[in-house]
């Protein structure tokens, strides 16, 4: 029984020995882009790999190559793994890649058996720079506010809100427009707004945009920041301040009014290494919401913050 199964075992190698090899070639190559921003693209790069006759012996690779072609340099290479195609079928390997926009490109292909070549093919790459940014990518990020009391004038409380933009780009930013608008949070009016904008922010920079909103007392607020891009809304952020905050009594979950001063909060302008970013109110906006909201009361104030970025 050993001698018989040694030889099925011999005779089944010669016969693999005498298989005409497989034929298999990429038919086809596919490039779209799934995003666009304002210094790179993500590109999704589909592959067909047709069997057309033989035995495939090995696992199947597909390597991807991307060269500069001004230099001549190699910029990636990825592989992935196609596996075994039956005979007069065709696969389809999907790659994705991020390029810079400035460029062009030569995207080589190469078909592996195992360790041996089956087939290369290769697409040039241009005119990248041309594409239209998508509207939401503009490279620059609202990473998060700070608040602060510059002044208490009756019922009016002066807020400072510090706001601090990235550019995640690999390119220096664009000068966007930015609405900052301080919104009531139960009757949602607006209390104030004001205009102002990202100015130039390096590759990979944070900057700080500070304006003063002024807003009745005793009541609480959400704070847009909203950048626009000529007349088009492309990010949005948002953040919270309660001059009317809320604190559980006891454990029935009884809800009450806390009672902190506003003028504690006054934070007084000091002398620092970074100059500060000015930015003057446009149009004559009178703060507030009128007779709906004129209610004489302390002045009280706490300062607390949830953040709900896009």
């Amino acid at each position: 029984m050993t001698l018989l199964l040694a030889l099925v075992i011999f005779g089944s190698g010669c016969v693999r020995d005498f298989d005409e090899g497989s034929h298999m070639y990429i038919t086809n190559t596919e490039l779209s882009a799934h995003k666009v921003a304002s210094s790179f693209i993500d590109l999704n790069i589909t592959t067909y790999v047709f069997h057309e006759s033989g035995v495939q012996k090995s696992n199947a690779s597909l390597e991807l190559k991307v060269f500069d072609r001004s230099t001549g340099l190699l910029e990636l290479r990825k592989t992935a793994d196609v596996g075994f195609i039956k005979e007069g079928e065709t696969s389809s390997i999907s790659q994705s890649i991020r390029l810079p926009k400035e460029g062009q490109y030569r995207i080589e292909s190469v078909l592996y058996e195992g360790n041996k070549t089956k087939y290369a093919s290769e697409v040039q790459l241009s005119g990248l720079e041309g594409l239209k940014t998508d509207v939401q990518e503009i490279g620059i990020g609202i990473d998060s506010m700070d608040f602060l009391v510059r002044k208490v004038v009756g019922n009016n409380v002066v807020i400072e809100n510090d706001i601090y933009l990235t550019n995640a780009g690999s390119n220096v930013s664009e000068d966007y427009k930015v609405l900052v608008k301080a919104r009531e949070m139960d009757a949602r009016l607006i209390a104030d707004k004001i205009w102002t904008t990202t100015g130039i922010i390096g590759p990979e920079e944070t900057i700080v945009r500070s304006v003063n909103l002024t807003v009745p007392d005793n009541y609480n607020y959400a704070i847009e920041v909203i950048i626009w891009k000529d007349n088009t809304i492309v990010k949005r952020g948002e953040d919270y301040v309660q001059l009317d905050p809320e604190k559980v009594i006891d454990k029935d979950k009884t809800v009450g009014s806390k009672d902190v001063k506003t003028s504690d909060f006054v934070v007084e302008e000091k002398p620092t290494e970074i100059p500060a970013y000015d930015v003057p109110h446009e149009g004559t906006e009178t703060p507030g919401f009128g007779s709906v909201f004129a209610i004489v009361a302390l002045i009280t104030a706490f300062l607390t913050f949830r953040r709900r970025y896009i």
